[in-house]
């Protein structure tokens, strides 16, 4: 398995569980359970934001690993 392959399957996971941190915030009618999933489902959009920069600097770096 690629490197790029790896950072795909993991960008995939963190968005998977954002989403669902986002669904709990809205299914909840507890306001602190609402207001700490919704501060997970921020904190996850950051680690996305960040694999997906990183994601970016192997594709410039290794061409290779580019997804087609």
């Amino acid at each position: 398995m690629t490197v790029g392959t790896q950072m795909q399957q993991a960008i995939a996971g963190v968005q998977s569980a954002a989403a669902t941190m986002k669904t709990f915030s809205l299914e909840t009618q507890d306001q602190n359970a609402k207001k700490e999933f919704q501060q997970m489902a921020q904190t996850l959009d950051g680690v996305l934001q960040t694999l997906k920069n990183r994601q970016d600097y192997i594709n410039q770096q290794e061409p290779q690993y580019k997804q087609q």
